[in-house]
């Protein structure tokens, strides 16, 4: 809808309900995860019993809470373990990958870029399928021709965080190329005439500029492998993520601690996502 085109009041009328219908939809489902993380009963489920916290802080089975399921706990830990390298790992390799693709020109570097983009449009499941195959054919031949065994190479949690990195790394370098795109490079030859090296002119004059996109990218590289599933699930050893141990628990059968663990996650990925538009905000 263009605001300079007068529109009739029930062309108005008709496209607040639709927008307000298309949030409903959208909030709607989160809001009853949120209700039932607090309903006084053994099943996320209508009736509502009343108000209870056991969900969160009972020690005892079988309204074991959140913060005492020692499984859970685990498994959180871990994908934050994993998160936290695949943050690191993307991060690093974007900034390289937007200076290389953003300041240099050389053979092939288009044919390299759409490689880059590649990941973006595999299935998370066929990525991970690939990686697994070929990850377990080399460990296969180390072990056979050499007598290696290369664990590393095998369903672990180090192939859990290479395979989600070989796509959240190109989401990293789409985010920083495109603040990088909008770089003056006076300001990096300035520094440099005023006898500063090329890699110190980058560092603290570029770098300070990029930082907005680099903690956004952080952040959604962050949200993105925490939450995981597809790609996850093809490569995880005996360390599941929080996304396989909830996949795993929800086919024993779905209990409120669930969803109160879903509140902690919403607030928790809403709570990065203000971080990341704060923090993004064009302030030049």
């Amino acid at each position: 809808m263009i605001p300079s085109i007068p529109q009739p009041k029930s062309f108005h009328a008709l496209y607040g309900a639709y927008v307000t219908l298309f949030f409903i939809y959208l909030v709607l489902p989160l809001v009853v995860v949120a209700v039932f993380a607090f309903n006084d009963s053994m099943f996320p489920s209508l009736p509502w019993n009343g108000f209870t916290l056991d969900w969160f802080f009972n020690p005892d089975e079988p309204r074991l809470g959140l913060f005492h399921d020692g499984r859970l706990l685990r498994s959180i830990w871990t994908s934050f373990y994993i998160a936290c390298w695949v943050t690191l790992l993307s991060i690093a390799v974007g900034i390289s990958n937007a200076f290389l693709f953003e300041r240099h020109d050389f053979p092939f570097k288009n044919m390299l870029y759409m490689l880059m983009l590649l990941p973006l449009v595999i299935p998370g499941v066929i990525l991970g399928i690939s990686i697994l195959v070929f990850s377990s054919t080399i460990a296969n031949w180390l072990e056979n021709t050499f007598g290696i065994e290369a664990t590393l190479l095998r369903p672990s949690t180090f192939l859990v965080i290479l395979g989600q990195f070989s796509f959240i790394a190109t989401i990293c370098t789409l985010v920083i190329s495109a603040r990088l795109r909008k770089f003056d490079t006076a300001l990096e030859e300035a520094a440099q005439s005023l006898g500063a090296s090329q890699l110190v002119a980058v560092w603290t004059v570029t770098i300070p500029y990029l930082k907005p996109a680099i903690v956004g990218a952080a952040i959604v590289a962050f949200l993105m492998s925490f939450e995981n599933f597809n790609t996850t699930l093809m490569l995880v050893g005996s360390d599941q993520p929080l996304t396989i141990a909830m996949y795993g628990r929800l086919r024993e059968g779905s209990t409120p601690e669930l969803n109160a663990l879903s509140l902690l996650l919403m607030l928790l990925s809403g709570s990065l996502a203000l971080l990341s538009v704060f923090v993004q905000r064009d302030k030049t």
